[in-house]
C-alpha cells in the first residue's frame, strides 16, 4: 500500500489523503455514536444524522451534506427505525435517507447526487385536517446488491428493488421490481432487463416482460 501511494499523482495522493482523514474522524470521533460500523466507513460534513438508528457496513462513503434520519415518533405515534447500509455502498452529496420502520440499502449499491430515498407516506385521508398532523404510513422499502440510483431519483415508500438494478435519473419509483432490470420515469418503468438464455439485455413491457 505504501509503495502504491508514491506511484499516485499529486492530485491522487491528496485524494487519498483527505479520505483517510475522513475515515479516521468518523471512526474515532463519531463511530461510538453509530448503532453500528463497519472498518473504513466514513462521512463528509453531514447536513443532519441520527446515528443511534444508522448501521452502516464496512467500506461505506457518504458524500457531503448528508440527510440520514430515522423518524422516532409522529404526533401520537411512536417508531422503531433501523436504516442499514451494507458493504461497499456508496454515496455521493446531498442524499435523503428517511425511514420509520427497517430501511435497507444492499451491498455495492451507489447512489448518485440528490437521491432521497423514504420509507413513508403522509396520510392525507382526512379532511380539514392539515397533512403535517395526519399519521404517518410505512411500507417496507429495501435497495437490493449492486444497484445504482441515478442523480436525482427519488425512491419512495414500499419500493423493493432486485439486485444490479439500474435507476434513471430523476425517475420517480414506487413498486416492486425484478433483478437486473433498468428502471427510468415517472413514474418509474422497466425498459429493459437481462435475459439469461441470450446473455443480453432485452427491452420489455412497463412490468419486466421481455417483448
Amino acid at each position: 500500500m505504501i509503495v502504491k501511494f508514491f506511484k499516485y499523482s499529486l492530485k491522487n495522493k491528496i485524494f487519498l489523503l483527505i479520505h483517510i482523514f475522513h475515515v479516521l474522524k468518523t471512526q474515532i470521533i463519531y463511530g461510538l455514536r453509530f448503532k453500528s460500523i463497519g472498518g473504513w466507513s466514513s462521512f463528509n460534513k453531514k447536513l443532519y444524522m441520527t446515528y443511534r438508528v444508522i448501521s452502516l457496513g464496512k467500506r461505506v462513503t457518504i458524500g457531503p451534506h448528508a440527510r440520514i434520519e430515522g423518524i422516532y415518533h409522529w404526533n401520537k405515534n411512536k417508531y422503531n427505525p433501523h436504516i442499514i447500509i451494507e458493504d461497499g455502498v456508496t454515496i455521493q452529496q446531498r442524499c435523503h435517507i428517511v425511514a420509520a420502520s427497517e430501511l435497507i440499502i444492499g451491498k455495492n449499491s451507489m447512489l448518485a447526487f440528490d437521491v432521497m430515498i423514504t420509507d413513508t407516506d403522509h396520510g392525507y385521508s382526512v379532511i380539514g385536517i392539515p397533512i403535517s398532523e395526519q399519521d404517518l404510513v410505512y411500507s417496507k422499502t429495501r435497495i437490493g446488491e449492486r444497484c445504482f440510483i441515478g442523480a436525482g431519483a427519488k425512491i419512495l415508500a414500499g419500493t423493493i428493488l432486485g439486485e444490479q438494478c439500474v435507476v434513471g435519473s430523476n425517475a420517480v419509483v414506487r413498486g416492486k421490481f425484478p433483478a437486473f432490470c433498468v428502471i427510468a420515469g415517472s413514474p418509474a418503468r422497466v425498459l429493459k432487463r437481462y435475459d439469461e438464455k441470450s446473455e443480453s439485455w432485452q427491452r420489455t413491457d412497463e412490468v419486466g416482460r421481455f417483448l
